[in-house]
């Protein structure tokens, strides 16, 4: 403290440690807390970890800005109609234990996408809806994206997947090939399916314990 000024008159050294003290505070309780509290949580016993495609796609949805207008956190019933609108049960921390870094995701311009693997597991209806959203989904505000494919006129070589998109898109002559990326990507939206329980099951002898007994009173 300068010579002459008050015990509560702030200087410049008062308020640097003030700031670090206030800022190591937040970080202990928004970071760090949670992070002891939740990284012993177990994975649920119906979640797999990802295969390295589905990785790949994983790494597709974040450099293709997914994540700008889909969330992956159902919420609530009490606090959201999420489950009505078809989108799953409320996440529970394990849902996310083999996501790094998790897509939460922030904004709702489209559904959210943490069960569309259940909600929609075709392959082929996925890459249409990824080449041309409006096919699928009159009125649909989705971008299109067609660099993940490659349209050309002719067949398709062996080994090729073509996208049959419906008949009022899909031009005469024209075959529309899935690049890997969009084949990654696809494979990855289809594992995300978390409609399993969110809780384990309980042991036998907890479940027969909790059976009302079949004696006569």
């Amino acid at each position: 403290m300068s010579a002459g000024k008050s015990f509560w008159e702030m200087d410049e050294l008062r308020l640097t440690v003030g700031a670090m003290v206030i800022l190591g505070g937040a970080t202990g309780i928004l970071v760090l807390m949670p992070y002891l509290l939740l990284k012993k949580v177990p994975p649920p016993e119906g979640l797999k970890p990802y295969t390295t495609q589905q990785l790949a796609g994983r790494q597709q949805y974040i450099a293709n800005g997914c994540v700008y207008c889909h969330s992956q956190q159902p919420r609530d019933i009490k606090l959201a109609p999420d489950f009505k609108r078809g989108w799953g049960r409320a996440t529970v921390s394990g849902d996310y234990a083999y996501d790094t870094p998790h897509l939460l995701g922030t904004m709702r311009t489209g559904p959210d996408l943490m069960n569309i693997g259940a909600r929609q597991p075709s392959k082929d209806w996925q890459l249409g809806h990824l080449y041309q959203p409006r096919a699928y989904t009159p009125g649909s505000i989705m971008p299109a994206y067609p660099f993940l494919f490659e349209a050309r006129q002719g067949v398709a070589k062996e080994g090729e997947t073509v996208v049959n998109l419906p008949p009022a898109f899909a031009k005469s002559g024209q075959v529309v090939i899935a690049k890997q990326e969009a084949l990654d990507l696809v494979e990855y939206l289809i594992s995300l399916d978390r409609t399993y329980p969110a809780l384990p099951p309980l042991p036998e002898n907890v479940v027969k314990a909790a059976e009302p007994s079949k004696e006569k009173p």
